[in-house]
């Protein structure tokens, strides 16, 4: 039997999220999903600053 791959820890704070949506409840799903556009965005800024020669993410990079 082949071992399943533990999951990633989230990278978001799920308190912090739920407390951000004052309006909505927050569906258990919607923490993965953001997790992972958080992710994306985050490996776009590195290629960005990679791109530009830099080790340092800057707020531009998004």
């Amino acid at each position: 039997m082949a071992k399943q791959a533990k999951p990633a820890e989230l990278i978001i704070s799920k308190s912090r999220t739920k407390a951000a949506a004052k309006k909505c409840n927050v569906s258990s799903d919607f923490y993965a999903a953001l997790d992972k556009k958080v992710r994306e965005m985050v490996g776009a800024a590195e290629a960005r600053a990679h791109a530009n020669k830099r080790k340092t993410l800057k707020p531009q990079d998004l």
